[in-house]
């Protein structure tokens, strides 16, 4: 395929902005070469400025389950806007969304939105050390909750140990009330928990993983978080920023039957406009300001634009549950697909996916947490990228990003996927 426009438009955009993009993984650097430039998009597809047209495997990293330009939702925008943008002040809509959402995610009773998943998460962590009135946090290597300070951490140099900044900006003493665990691994948990007694607020994670590949929780790892949190007074926060909305109606508390105490959500609760959410019961959420001492606050939140596209995607998701059957059936589908594939071809390969997220790691070994996945083949996949983009199949440009499927994509969008799969994998 030829990307010249794109190449062209890349060299202009480095003149003017970091890295030539506005969020580092567009930039190409994990598998190399020029990124490319989208013009639009509708349904399953991608068409970049020099004309390709693309099957879309990343669907803006999440929120796109009923495809690109669900009319639905863009109609919903263009009503809203004729009537202004934004106005600092409350507005109708964003009461009746919130009641929607409440009535579809179970424990939760109130909900504040935001502008972004890392705000989200930034106010679930503020509201949680308040609340508990303890300092500390322990999130998982591997799982990525946004750009905030806290969440910036590397491991340190056992599991008990203070993590350290992994970007200059983020300071030493940020980074020693986060403390870093290994996802799936309950004991190192426990640990972490004995090491730091009554001093930890709060366990963040995603519930599936969706930042190191595809990674769904092992049997009992969700419930024996919940256990823990419960001996320890500490509360249970689920990321679901991509799973919210995605795996069930109520996300993944609903899919697993565990029972978090704040849960963040991000692009599908703004039908892909830039929004985000964090929720709770009525007594955590009613520490915040203006009824609490916990400050959050925000110019554009709730802006009428992103209630009125997330509005008319929560209406569809909720009213027509058969999407989930569908996603997930077609997502099974492709799954079988990859594997046969991938297998005649005599490549060293784990595939993971839960429901409609999936993701190909090139590893014999079970990809369960951040070491593992770590561990693949990353040469390989750089080659599988670029070649199934050459087949015009835009997938992650990142072995540890999940792939998201959405519900327009046919099963001869799949059947096309599978073969460009077998072909390049024959020559990998």
């Amino acid at each position: 395929m030829n990307y010249q426009r794109s190449s062209a438009l890349f060299h202009e955009a480095q003149k003017v902005i970091p890295g030539g993009v506005n969020s580092p993984v567009r930039a190409f650097k994990a598998v190399g070469g020029t990124p490319i430039f989208a013009e639009k998009a509708v349904g399953a597809y991608l068409y970049d400025v020099d004309g390709n047209k693309l099957i879309d495997y990343i669907n803006s990293w999440g929120p796109m389950i009923l495809g690109h330009a669900y009319k639905p939702v863009v109609n919903a925008v263009i009503e809203k806007a004729k009537k202004g943008t934004s106005f600092g002040m409350p507005t109708e809509i964003e009461t009746e969304i919130a009641a929607l959402a409440v009535s579809m995610v179970p424990n939760i009773e109130k909900i504040r939105f935001v502008n972004s998943g890392t705000e989200a998460c930034m106010s679930a962590v503020r509201l949680a050390r308040g609340y508990t009135g303890k300092d500390k946090i322990i999130k998982f290597a591997g799982c990525y909750h946004g750009h905030s300070d806290s969440f910036l951490i590397q491991a340190g140099s056992g599991a008990i140990t203070f993590g350290a900044p992994n970007s200059p900006g983020v300071t030493e003493g940020t980074a020693k009330d986060t403390l870093l665990a290994t996802y799936n691994d309950l004991k190192n948990v426990e640990a972490v928990i004995a090491a730091n007694k009554n001093e930890i607020a709060c366990i963040i994670l995603e519930p599936v993983a969706g930042n190191m590949g595809c990674i769904p929780p092992a049997n009992g790892f969700l419930a024996g978080l919940r256990k823990l949190c419960d001996d320890n007074n500490m509360l249970l926060i689920f990321d679901e920023v991509m799973t919210g909305f995605r795996l069930a109606p109520g996300g993944a508390q609903e899919l697993f039957g565990v029972k978090a105490d704040i849960v963040t959500f991000g692009k599908v609760i703004g039908g892909g406009l830039p929004v985000g959410a964090f929720a709770a019961n009525s007594e955590i959420m009613d520490y915040l300001a203006p009824l609490g001492p916990v400050y959050q606050a925000g110019t554009l939140s709730g802006n009428p634009l992103a209630m009125a596209a997330g509005l008319a995607m929560l209406k569809e998701l909720n009213e027509n549950s058969g999407v989930f059957e569908s996603i997930n059936k077609k997502t099974a589908y492709l799954h079988k697909g990859l594997q046969e594939a991938l297998t005649s071809a005599k490549l060293k390969f784990t595939i993971n996916r839960l429901g409609s997220m999936i993701s190909i790691h090139f590893s014999e070994k079970p990809v369960t947490d951040f070491n593992s996945a770590a561990e693949a083949n990353n040469d390989t996949f750089k080659k599988f990228f670029h070649g199934m983009l050459n087949e015009g199949i835009y997938i992650a440009p990142s072995a540890f990003e999940t792939w998201f499927i959405c519900d327009a994509l046919s099963y001869e969008d799949l059947d096309t996927t599978i073969a460009a799969c077998k072909k390049v994998a024959e020559n990998l």
